[in-house]
């Protein structure tokens, strides 16, 4: 919504949106009342609001303050557009993404003695864009040990840095790690001794609505055996290099028919390596 001083310029004007606006006080003010105030002579918008609290009211609200409603369209597509809040306000639980490069022979690391990246920059620069999009990025204490990574955001202008996630189970972390030590320390979350899923609830209950696992393989296979995934985002390099550290570890599935299935994927190619987006649909139990 504009300032209130500017809102002249919505007189009699049409808003459209993706999702059902907001009719009750939490953070913010309702949208519908900024609505109203606002003067708009019509409203367009997709999905209802999966808040119980909203789901639906909006349209009343508004069309007792004579302003016409037009809702249900094209849902599906809106519908896909906030999935990360649907889930996070059906489940409290932030929508997970596994992000991770692997070579073709399935691993996430080259030998110790070769060179760190799988990816070219282009693949990478991607993956910026992706951290720029989520609320936090979660890795294991073996990925802070190995690599001391930055989980910070590059290359995207105006991007806000994500809050950065370590799990750990011994609690012992360098305390010189970049993570504890740059600008953005204070957005750093250390867990110790917790599970995955316990972890993530309670990165639901602080509003963090999507998270992104980065790392390393164990991390991702106990998001995947306890099935905590809701979407992957793979970049695969054309090479085959036999490295120590498979992209997924865990468990695993007992048989083909418990195989956990990408759905809707999308692949992009970028030079050389290919990009794998797709949502995760587990087997019933």
């Amino acid at each position: 919504m504009q300032a209130v001083g500017d809102y002249r310029r919505c007189r009699g004007a049409t808003l459209y949106v993706t999702l059902e606006p907001c009719s009750t006080h939490g953070r913010t003010p309702p949208c519908t009342e900024a609505i109203i105030a606002a003067g708009f002579h019509r409203v367009v918008f997709g999905a209802t609001d999966p808040n119980p609290r909203h789901a639906g009211r909006a349209v009343k609200v508004l069309r007792s303050a004579g302003i016409a409603v037009t809702c249900g369209v094209l849902v599906e597509e809106c519908t896909e557009l906030n999935r990360a809040f649907n889930h996070w306000m059906t489940t409290g639980q932030p929508w997970v993404v596994a992000k991770f490069a692997t070579s073709l022979d399935g691993r996430l690391t080259r030998r110790p003695d070769e060179p760190q990246w799988l990816t070219h920059p282009r693949a990478r620069r991607h993956a910026q864009q992706l951290r720029a999009r989520v609320d936090a990025i979660l890795v294991g204490a073996g990925t802070i040990r190995a690599d001391d990574p930055r989980l910070t955001v590059r290359g995207v202008p105006g991007a806000r840095q994500p809050w950065r996630v370590v799990l750990t189970r011994s609690g012992r972390l360098p305390t010189r790690a970049r993570i504890f030590t740059d600008i953005h320390r204070e957005r750093t979350l250390v867990y110790c001794g917790q599970s995955l899923r316990a972890v993530l609830r309670d990165l639901g209950s602080r509003e963090m609505v999507s998270v992104l696992i980065e790392g390393g393989g164990d991390v991702l296979g106990e998001a995947f055996d306890q099935r905590l995934v809701n979407e992957v985002q793979c970049y695969l390099a054309p090479l085959i290099v036999g490295g120590p550290v498979p992209a997924v570890g865990g468990a695993g599935v007992p048989s083909n028919e418990a195989r956990i299935v990408l759905e809707h994927s999308c692949f992009e190619r970028m030079g050389q390596d290919l990009c794998l987006q797709a949502v995760v649909a587990y087997p019933p139990r």
